[in-house]
């Protein structure tokens, strides 16, 4: 598409492109003509380009029209068989990462104007892929961060020919976020040791910029700050993980932590059934609450919001959370007052809270755990089995849940298909022929020919 010469006719023609490319897939090629003004000599025409392609690949990314996965090449896809739409994302996609390797390189540009937008752009790109992921997560709520879209902005900031302490003063506002900070340090060491393999000697412009980056980075100061580096940003299996980090060092190192239950108890929710780390975290809880010097109010809140899971929760799941609950009521017998409450006080709702974060708020210990008698009406007859445990005095030795922590849905159906049918006595005596025992009158007087 042609378009007049000018700054004003570059900014003309660009909208009409975008809008052109945004309306319909059929206008798609107008991306040439836009990354093509990225590589213009005219400073004002490079700005006007810059901020075209954050429209257009922003608005790309939130409607979801950039290909998700391990991207193919572009021929292979282009000649073969697959539906439109994926041939379109799949192009698209090299287009968008044709745009990223152009802002790259302005990152170097000798106009600082045009330097700063580029860096702009390519970190809304990284706030973006954040929150519309070009890869596939692992298991479900993974946090994914574009390592690989950081790693080309760190790459050139990190120049060995050009200063930027500049353009690096302007790049520490995004380091006030804990994950910007720690993939900052990665990808500074990933291209200090790619450089320094590459040249024996590496100029002192490189190491310059690389001292200005670093040393803006701002390390937690506090035992507390740095406990909450992982934990309060990531959730799921890693700050599960992190957990675990933080038990280790409380219990080994005498590490001050008091909101590590807190954090735990927060872990909590419905997914926790269904997510590929169940039996991992459920060992690790069972590790962080086998103390039974806990109080009573804390192992009272984890009892009471897992029988409030429990209720929704799937049979496989069930028949390990309810050994659970039991061992949390056998380790802390004051605790006990959940499924017996002598000449306790009639209530008209429950007291518990389960929309409160703190469990010493949460009111767990008025409450009673009247879901495991709902539950001991569930239509498997094993988890009803195992929720009327309570209804007798428990036993003094825990129930081990270990060989149930990876119980599955599969597992229970053969273990219940492998059961033969139980046999029914129908008479004191069972029946040796069609007239009844052989000594009976009957069988001695008459016969079936």
């Amino acid at each position: 598409m042609e378009r007049e010469p000018g700054p004003e006719g570059a900014r003309r023609a660009l909208s009409r492109w975008l809008e052109a490319v945004l309306a319909s897939r059929g206008e798609a090629n107008a991306v040439f003509d836009i990354l093509a003004v990225l590589q213009s000599e005219d400073q004002e025409e490079i700005q006007e380009a810059v901020r075209t392609c954050s429209r257009l690949f922003g608005a790309l990314l939130e409607r979801g029209e950039l290909f998700v996965g391990q991207l193919p090449s572009e021929e292979m896809v282009m000649a073969g068989s697959r539906g439109a739409m994926r041939k379109y994302k799949v192009w698209m996609r090299h287009r968008y990462h044709s745009c990223c390797n152009h802002l790259g390189e302005l990152l170097a540009h000798s106009s600082f104007q045009v330097k700063e937008l580029a860096l702009g752009t390519l970190m809304k790109f990284v706030q973006l892929e954040g929150l519309h992921p070009l890869e596939k997560p692992k298991w479900e709520g993974n946090y994914l961060f574009p390592r690989e879209l950081f790693k080309l902005v760190v790459g050139g900031l990190l120049s060995p020919e050009e200063d930027h302490s500049l353009l690096l003063s302007q790049f520490r506002e995004y380091l006030d976020y804990d994950d910007i900070r720690y993939h900052t340090m990665q990808a500074a060491a990933d291209a200090v040791a790619r450089v320094t393999n590459r040249h024996p000697e590496v100029s002192l412009t490189f190491w310059n910029n690389a001292f200005m980056l670093l040393s803006a980075v701002s390390l937690p100061r506090q035992e507390r700050d740095l406990s909450n580096f992982y934990v309060s940003h990531v959730g799921g299996a890693v700050s599960l993980l992190a957990l675990n980090g933080l038990f280790v060092l409380i219990h080994k190192h005498n590490l001050e932590y008091p909101d590590f239950y807190r954090k735990l108890y927060g872990l909590l929710d419905p997914s926790i059934f269904h997510v590929k780390y169940r039996a991992r975290f459920f060992h690790l809880a069972d590790l962080f609450l086998s103390s039974s010097h806990l109080p009573a109010y804390l192992v009272a809140a984890f009892a009471k919001r897992l029988a409030r899971l429990a209720l929704t929760a799937p049979p496989e799941a069930l028949l390990m959370v309810l050994p659970f609950i039991c061992n949390l009521l056998r380790r802390h017998p004051a605790c006990r007052v959940l499924v017996h409450r002598p000449q306790g006080p009639e209530l008209d709702a429950d007291p518990y809270d389960p929309t409160e974060d703190d469990p010493a708020k949460s009111r767990a210990l008025e409450s009673s755990l009247w879901e495991l008698q709902a539950l001991q009406r569930h239509y498997h007859p094993e988890v009803s089995k195992a929720a009327s445990v309570i209804n007798q005095a428990l036993c003094v030795p825990e129930v081990s849940i270990a060989p149930l922590l990876e119980l599955t849905v599969y597992e229970l159906f053969e273990r219940d298909l492998k059961k033969g049918p139980e046999p029914v006595p129908l008479e004191f005596i069972p029946a040796q022929g069609l007239l009844g025992r052989r000594d009976d009158l009957c069988a001695q007087h008459f016969r079936l020919s």
